[in-house]
């Protein structure tokens, strides 16, 4: 299916084949939870009030009172649309959670429950001991695809838009004049390639087979961004930390993937509080949220998305997309790259 057209109906399946099949749990086909985020600076909502006109069963959808503020939507612009506003307590018992960063000191995490959003378990030793212990079932947003292409490809743009426009704040250079290498060519490059030709760069773009050619140059640019998402089974790299001795004076990394040690071996996880470092004298950005600062585009494409499936969950449908996203089932783990990667029996 094309994205951007409405998600075809799903035959509904009866409790008993939905609990066999193992998408959700027998008590979770009713009501979903969306739970203002707890990460910090993060102000991307899942779901908006006006995508809420296509979802026939929005009563069962459940948002934390204030959910809409920071993007001025009120509660009652919900209730309107047939959803229920409630406490966080009350929002935190609903049997799926839908939270696009989930943080571990959420109060969602308990027995039994199903967890929707962008969780990263394969490199997220404690979320997956948590969603195990707790026999959850965690459906994955970062693999979710449809025809081949992610259902969440705007966002991916976006983050490369937003990551370069705030690490160019942190340089302090205006972008126009700079040289800049990107290596990729998916979502997320091309949001990064949009912001900086349009910003006046000179630009060259790179990729996994044309990596070994841009360390031989790297000392021609002010700015390496990498959009890479690694292999995690990967030991080599796209730069090494001996290739930051022959970068310019003053130049800068912006790893937008933020894989810690992976693409970039001298990138490490940064936040929008405190966003960069020095590494041998190199500026290095890797801020793992940047759509967070775009926050309202996000969201918007964000809720599009999320409108599509919302019925699906909540009603227990067989829906090919979510059952293929679906990395750990109470508290099974689905997904071998996860038992792989942490070494687990």
């Amino acid at each position: 299916m094309s994205n951007g057209r409405q998600f075809e109906a799903t035959r509904p399946v009866q409790s008993d084949e939905v609990v066999s099949r193992g998408l959700i749990a027998r008590d979770a086909i009713n009501r979903l939870g969306f739970p203002i985020p707890e990460k910090q600076d993060e102000r991307r909502r899942a779901l908006l009030p006006h995508d809420l006109e296509g979802v026939p069963d929005a009563s069962l959808l459940m948002f934390q009172r204030g959910y809409g503020d920071t993007l001025g939507y009120n509660d009652e612009a919900y209730e309107l649309h047939g959803a229920r506003v409630a406490e966080r307590g009350e929002v935190d018992e609903c049997p799926i959670i839908c939270d696009p960063k989930p943080v571990l000191t959420a109060g969602y995490f308990r027995p039994g429950k199903t967890l929707f959003g962008w969780i990263h378990a394969v490199q997220g030793r404690r979320i997956t001991d948590v969603l195990l212990s707790n026999r959850m079932t965690a459906i994955a947003w970062e693999e979710m695809f449809e025809e081949g292409r992610h259902s969440f490809w705007r966002n991916n743009e976006i983050s490369g838009e937003a990551a370069v426009a705030h690490a160019f704040l942190q340089l302090g250079r205006v972008p126009y004049g700079c040289t800049v290498a990107i290596i990729g060519k998916g979502n997320v490059a091309r949001g990064a390639i949009r912001a900086v030709e349009r910003a006046g760069c000179t630009v060259m773009v790179y990729d996994r087979r044309t990596s070994p050619l841009l360390r031989t140059e790297i000392a021609k640019y002010d700015v390496i961004i990498n959009a890479v998402l690694w292999d995690v089974f990967r030991t080599d790299h796209l730069v090494y930390e001996e290739d930051l001795e022959r970068m310019k004076p003053g130049s800068m990394i912006i790893d937008i993937s933020c894989d810690e040690g992976m693409g970039i071996e001298t990138s490490r996880p940064t936040s929008i509080a405190d966003p960069v470092y020095y590494h041998r004298g190199v500026l290095h950005y890797a801020v793992d949220h940047t759509p967070a600062l775009y926050f309202r585009t996000a969201t918007e494409s964000i809720s599009r998305v999320v409108a599509r499936f919302v019925s699906d969950l909540s009603g227990g449908c067989d829906n090919p997309v979510l059952r293929k996203a679906t990395i750990i089932r109470d508290g099974r783990i689905l997904d071998e790259r996860i038992t792989r990667y942490q070494h687990r029996a």
